[in-house]
């Protein structure tokens, strides 16, 4: 039987199936809950906007969206953004997903932390976004009814949540901090790393190679 919360249907496919059992192995609960919470929000305001998604791939994009931040996932160098869209892109690529639909979810996970521009691209890369500020920076939670809310969060709850991303955000990119240049990263590494020095993009630009 399919499973609806708060009036959204999570995809029960053998895809959907697999991300699921994967995430629920890589990561912790924190972010197993978080990535269902935002698939679920980013449905409920695909509804409110009136934006028609795929929904089994939107569930891959949310449910994948931190898993570079797992100690399975993650490397030494990368955003851990792409580290996310890259586990994805094998799952479903293994699964005989279309290259087209692959880059979507793969864009989804890449620019989940990049606003003011995912909102203007493909419904799916839209609505993983639209989930992750729903859940992490309160943006439009305010349009979701209070029984929406009241339904996607007794299913998924976020227990001290706020304090719970911030410290798994800070884990997942403490070692690589130049992966942060240019990013809302940096801000964690900021107020949580002790000795981090942002990378100033003006200096990068005064102080590089180019004479002049």
């Amino acid at each position: 039987m399919t499973e609806t919360i708060a009036g959204i249907a999570v995809p029960d496919s053998a895809l959907a199936a697999a991300v699921t059992e994967l995430v629920r192995e890589a990561a912790p609960p924190l972010l197993f809950h978080h990535s269902r919470r935002v698939y679920l929000f980013g449905m409920l305001q695909g509804l409110r906007r009136q934006v028609v998604a795929d929904p089994e791939l939107v569930y891959v994009g949310a449910m994948c969206h931190d898993l570079g931040l797992t100690d399975r996932f993650r490397t030494k160098d990368r955003r851990f953004e792409v580290d996310g869209a890259e586990a994805a892109r094998e799952l479903l690529t293994a699964h005989g997903v279309a290259p087209d639909a692959v880059r979507r979810v793969w864009t989804a996970i890449a620019l989940h932390t990049t606003p003011g521009v995912p909102e203007f691209m493909e419904p799916e890369i839209a609505l993983v976004t639209a989930g992750v500020e729903t859940d992490v920076l309160g943006i439009g939670r305010a349009d979701l009814s209070p029984q929406d809310l009241d339904a996607v969060t007794a299913a998924h709850p976020r227990p001290e949540f706020k304090r719970q991303i911030l410290a798994a955000f800070h884990h997942g990119f403490r070692d690589r901090p130049e992966s942060t240049f240019g990013t809302v990263n940096a801000d964690v590494l900021a107020r949580f790393e002790p000795g981090f020095a942002r990378t100033d993009f003006v200096d990068v630009i005064e102080g590089n190679d180019w004479p002049e």
